[in-house]
């Protein structure tokens, strides 16, 4: 037995069998048992499911006329919206595969996501569709799309019937701009609205697809080279939604707020598919914005969010916070970066809620590990989730380390992916074999405390060697967000001449404190908080730090700027 069993929610098995069935059948259920119910809330429009899988099938229609057949892989690059949802489905009742696109991608990067997959159908929305367009001429005549169908946010919303609370000024330009359709000079341009708008769809055939036939391909950003497909079954997904589900307590009546982005994996899983598997209702934002969020969980009665801890941070800190009522809220978690502790302490002395913080990855359909609501440990990645069996061993020999040592985290369940598209030789570096189980190797370094749950340490490669004393960022990071005027930092490596690296540290500041700390205050506290060899050598201050699509800070490309400034330094001296 393992430790970690001892903390096992009594009311859960230890592992599920994921239901055989394609992921469409669970919005089709779902509209069965739940026909009036709202499935999708936008813009305050509702939508029910009985209306979201008639949609579906209208559009499943249409692209099964531009081609699309079973296997077949489109890209669907949007923000979160009720198109991405009824797309997303559509393609999977073709029995085809979703190749979702982070939206923040330009026409450079999209023509790998084009290429790679094979694509020849892709669905976006007006605000991007030129990027589309312009990486589909950039290829050979025989790479193009040959179909790209185009939606406006306002497809399924009225503007003049949407409160100033669902729709602030600063997205108005982005989600109101009328764009004209594209052109394709080898292809043709749809417009998913007339889609929409069409007669009954036509009959489709009964779904045919297995639990083990390719169902999604997200693609991972990876630290050197292209970013690589991961290759994602029915089945794969399908434990993930259900598993997260039950893990949470989820019912149909679950509210759940769908901030993060659903083109990524966290969004897709854990919001998205356990949504539609439960029968619950998913309240829609585009974009992150703490107002909006604060309104919505307070007009919508939100049960449930799951989050970045950015998000939290950020929502906690707006003016307008005594206007918003978030009782409702039963269920607050989410990963992607460790919660400050102060900020988890808060969120439980005013308002009651643990925040359950959970761990996964692109290859693992989401979690992997997650806190268990009933016993929850603060900046912590959890214990291994249902189904998986997960270790801690030495990247060099991979054999299984001791409690509290720190090594890669490796994992063994069912929602591991099947591999990397195209890419034999990265998928076998990825996996080992294991006392009769193939385990994946996350790339994390981590530890396991004696009561079983997993820390993280950082990435693999994300280590600074200060004087032959490793510094984890992570942990640094953790320590410096206690301080009560640094909102955000991100730790990073410089050159020492004598210590070889040195710890940096990037900070964004509370708009409270800001012109009030110096970075030498900081540096002071930091003396005072942490062991001599973690303190920053150097601070510096920034109004925001960068962010990926899903919400995690980009370390990395603060570290490549430092660098190439380091090098610039040295050869004008």
């Amino acid at each position: 037995m393992r430790a970690h069993e001892a903390f096992w929610p009594s009311r859960l098995p230890a592992s599920l069998t994921p239901a055989a069935t394609s992921l469409w059948m669970n919005l089709w259920v779902s509209a069965a048992r739940f026909p009036d119910k709202n499935a999708l809330v936008f813009m305050g429009r509702a939508w029910t499911y009985r209306e979201v899988v008639q949609a579906a099938e209208k559009i499943a229609s249409q692209l099964a006329q531009c081609g699309v057949q079973r296997g077949d892989r489109v890209v669907l690059d949007m923000q979160n919206c009720p198109q991405l949802v009824i797309t997303h489905f559509a393609i999977l009742r073709l029995d085809a595969v979703v190749v979702p696109v982070n939206p923040m991608n330009r026409a450079e990067e999209l023509k790998h996501y084009i290429t790679d997959p094979d694509t020849k159908v892709a669905v976006t929305t007006a605000d991007l569709a030129s990027e589309l367009v312009q990486a589909s001429e950039a290829l050979p005549a025989d790479q193009r799309l040959a179909h790209l169908v185009v939606t406006a946010f306002t497809d399924v919303f009225d503007p003049a019937q949407v409160s100033p609370q669902d729709l602030p000024e600063a997205w108005k330009a982005w989600l109101l701009t009328p764009r004209d359709l594209p052109a394709l000079s080898s292809g043709q341009v749809h417009a998913w609205k007339d889609w929409l708008d069409s007669p009954q769809a036509a009959a489709l055939p009964a779904t045919q697809a297995t639990s083990n036939d390719l169902a999604i391909l997200p693609y991972t950003s990876g630290t050197t080279g292209l970013p690589k497909g991961c290759m994602h079954t029915h089945s794969t997904i399908m434990h993930n939604a259900m598993a997260t589900a039950v893990w949470g307590n989820g019912t149909a009546e679950n509210v759940t707020l769908c901030v993060v982005p659903m083109f990524h994996i966290t969004g897709m899983v854990s919001v998205m598919h356990a949504s539609i598997f439960m029968g619950a209702s998913l309240v829609i934002m585009p974009r992150w914005d703490r107002d909006v969020a604060g309104h919505l969980i307070s007009r919508w009665k939100v049960t449930h969010w799951t989050n970045i801890p950015t998000m939290v941070i950020d929502l906690l800190g707006s003016p307008h916070m005594d206007k918003y009522d978030l009782s409702s809220l039963v269920y607050i978690g989410g990963g992607g970066a460790a919660m400050p502790e102060a900020v988890a302490q808060r969120l439980l002395d005013q308002f009651g809620l643990r925040y359950t913080e959970g761990y996964g990855l692109t290859e693992t359909a989401a979690p992997s590990h997650s806190n268990p609501p009933d016993h929850p440990k603060k900046q912590c990645l959890g214990i291994p989730f249902m189904s998986v069996d997960a270790r801690v061993v030495n990247p060099d020999t991979l054999e299984e380390l001791p409690q509290g040592e720190s090594g890669e985290i490796v994992i063994c369940g069912p929602q591991v992916f099947k591999g990397y598209w195209k890419r034999p030789d990265a998928t076998a570096a990825a996996f080992f074999e294991r006392d009769g189980k193939s385990f994946f190797r996350s790339g994390d370094m981590g530890r396991v405390d004696e009561e079983g749950y997993f820390f993280m340490t950082d990435r693999l490669k994300r280590m600074i060697n200060a004087s032959g004393f490793k510094v984890w960022p992570a942990e640094v990071e953790a320590l410096m967000f206690r301080h009560p005027a640094i909102q955000e930092a991100c730790i990073i490596a410089t050159r020492d001449a004598y210590r070889g690296e040195s710890v940096k540290a990037v900070v964004v500041l509370r708009g409270s404190h800001k012109g009030q700390v110096s970075e030498q205050d900081i540096i002071d506290w930091c003396r005072e908080n942490m062991a001599v060899y973690k303190i920053p050598r150097v601070v510096t201050f920034a109004e925001a730090l960068p962010k990926s699509g899903s919400g995690k800070v980009m370390w990395r490309a603060l570290q490549e700027a430092e660098m190439a400034a380091l090098d610039t330094e040295a050869k004008s001296e």
